[in-house]
């Protein structure tokens, strides 16, 4: 039974960290979106994205979002609404879809230029135009464009009929998988900088690692350090994410970090925090 417990409590966390890091990528997102569309949005005077009672939600001309709902009062046995203003993106994606939303932005968007249509005199539905503003907006299939993205990401394996030509093939596909893997470590300590930029104001400068051969620091700038790499003599300046995967395992960046923050600030960790917790390799070779 406790092996159980252990089981799904590892569960629910690795699903806790996974539904936070999913919402900060599509929170990132939206915003990316929103960014772009901000323009339109303010020369329009906003968009009402729903209106289905008892559900509403707008985006404002100034890139906040209106959303109300009805609460049912037990006390006095009626319907309340309830005004909510959302700030960010980041913050929308907390309470709906990420789909759904941009489902509605379309959906507003292709509403708009059909009732623009009709206030020109051009029914909607018939005519020359009545094709084009009576059918659906012509958008990709998102399954299919999923299925491309993903081809188009998957590495090109040659066709081999020697040993020779399999181990060249072999040979591209590491280094290949190599570059992709540094790309994407690169992109999780760069994720972590942006998330972390506002913190290190007040936590200022954490030492990482510092010996005689590596030095290894967190910054308000980001990731900053040095190595000499095995079989040379000369430092080796590391200017950011894409420097450090080079030489650093992420994890052991982001454990040996929390050590260092847990020695310089004692009493953030908890009392029962393990301590035969892996120390790190160091620099990779």
């Amino acid at each position: 039974m406790s092996q159980r417990n252990d089981l799904l409590a590892e569960m629910a966390r690795d699903a806790a960290l996974e539904r936070s890091d999913f919402l900060v990528r599509a929170g990132e997102q939206l915003e990316r979106f929103l960014s772009d569309q901000a323009g339109r949005i303010r020369e329009l005077g906003g968009i009402t994205l729903i209106d289905d009672d008892p559900d509403y939600l707008a985006i404002a001309p100034d890139g906040t979002f209106r959303s109300r709902s009805r609460v049912y009062d037990e006390v006095t046995g009626e319907c309340q609404s309830d005004t909510e203003i959302i700030e960010t993106g980041g913050e929308l994606v907390e309470l709906y879809n990420p789909a759904d939303i941009y489902q509605a932005f379309a959906d507003a968007a292709r509403e708009g230029v059909w009732a623009e249509e009709a206030e020109d005199g051009s029914a909607r539905g018939s005519g020359d135009d009545g094709d084009r503003f009576g059918a659906p907006i012509d958008l990709p299939d998102p399954y299919a464009a999923a299925a491309d993205q993903w081809a188009a990401g998957q590495p090109v394996v040659p066709e081999a009929d020697t040993p020779e030509a399999a181990a060249a093939a072999l040979y591209e596909l590491a280094l290949d998988l190599q570059e992709r893997s540094q790309r994407s470590e690169a992109g999780l300590l760069e994720q972590f900088e942006n998330a972390a930029s506002a913190l290190m104001s007040r936590v200022g400068t954490v030492v990482i690692v510092d010996d005689l051969d590596e030095h290894l620091e967190l910054t308000g700038a980001g990731f900053r350090g040095k190595v000499i790499p095995e079989g040379e003599t000369q430092w080796t300046d590391l200017m950011g994410p894409e420097d450090v995967v080079r030489f650093y395992d992420p994890t052991d960046v982001f454990g040996d970090l929390a050590e260092a923050i847990a020695d310089a600030f004692p009493g953030v960790a908890p009392d029962d925090e393990d301590d035969d917790s892996d120390d790190g390799d160091g620099a990779r070779a």
